[in-house]
């Protein structure tokens, strides 16, 4: 599959940044976005007449700060917070971490190779560096979430974070689906995490079209090998697409 024959002026692309645009780093902060990526999702906001937008695990302000100056539609924190096309940002209700917080930096204390993210809303606690510890992070965290009303547990790879229990990447999806300049449109959305599943069936219960990147079992029609072969597509799909976009 390639992205010359999925885009269409009438599309709307959706797109998870870690794993996905960008290639998975030991820690959340020693991502890299490489060199041209930024001006490649600058052409295709500009073909799509603005329906390209980011849906994340991550904050807002961290997606910006990686893709600085370029400011897209984002969801973030799995659409615990959400910036809309003309700029406003929604923000769902948050539900107190105190108990989740306090259980991730107690086996933070214990094992120092685990990481505790605190985000608005949630807690991750990323275990990437310490893979055998898996078992006992679910375990101590799953426990936790359930003694914390309004929260739920969400697994991604090397990472398992408590989040409020409305928020999904398939709710900021269908959201953006609502507004303009991305209702009306065919949505595709393209991820590699566990996370990202409940995007796929969602766009493809529209009609849309999901996109896995990388190995492991998917719920997604489509599937492309790695981040370096994402960004590889997205670029030549741009180059196809050149005429359009400087039209």
């Amino acid at each position: 599959m390639n992205f010359v024959d999925i885009l269409c002026p009438s599309c709307a692309l959706f797109l998870d940044f870690d794993g996905t645009l960008v290639d998975l780093a030991p820690q959340p902060d020693a991502v890299i976005v490489p060199s041209g990526l930024v001006s490649t999702l600058q052409s295709l906001d500009k073909y799509l007449a603005g329906a390209l937008a980011l849906i994340s695990g991550r904050p807002i302000e961290q997606i910006d700060a990686f893709l600085h100056p370029l400011r897209l539609p984002v969801a973030g924190v799995h659409g615990t917070e959400r910036r809309r096309s003309d700029g406003e940002v929604s923000l769902l209700a948050t539900h107190p971490l105190q108990l989740v917080e306090q259980t991730a930096l107690a086996l933070k204390d214990q094992h120092p190779l685990l990481r505790v993210e605190n985000k608005r809303g949630s807690v991750a606690l990323h275990y990437r560096q310490a893979p055998e510890l898996e078992p006992l992070c679910l375990g101590a965290m799953q426990a936790a979430v359930e003694e914390s009303p309004g929260l739920t547990l969400l697994r991604g790879k090397m990472v398992v974070e408590a989040k409020p229990g409305g928020a999904s990447k398939g709710h900021a999806i269908e959201a953006f689906l609502q507004e303009p300049p991305l209702a009306g449109r065919l949505p595709v959305f393209v991820g590699e995490d566990f996370t990202d599943e409940v995007g796929f069936s969602t766009v493809q219960r529209m009609q849309g079209l999901g996109v896995k990147v990388g190995e492991g079992s998917t719920v997604a029609w489509h599937r492309i090998a790695s981040p370096a072969d994402l960004r590889f597509e997205l670029q030549r799909a741009v180059a196809a697409k050149a005429p359009k976009v400087s039209a």
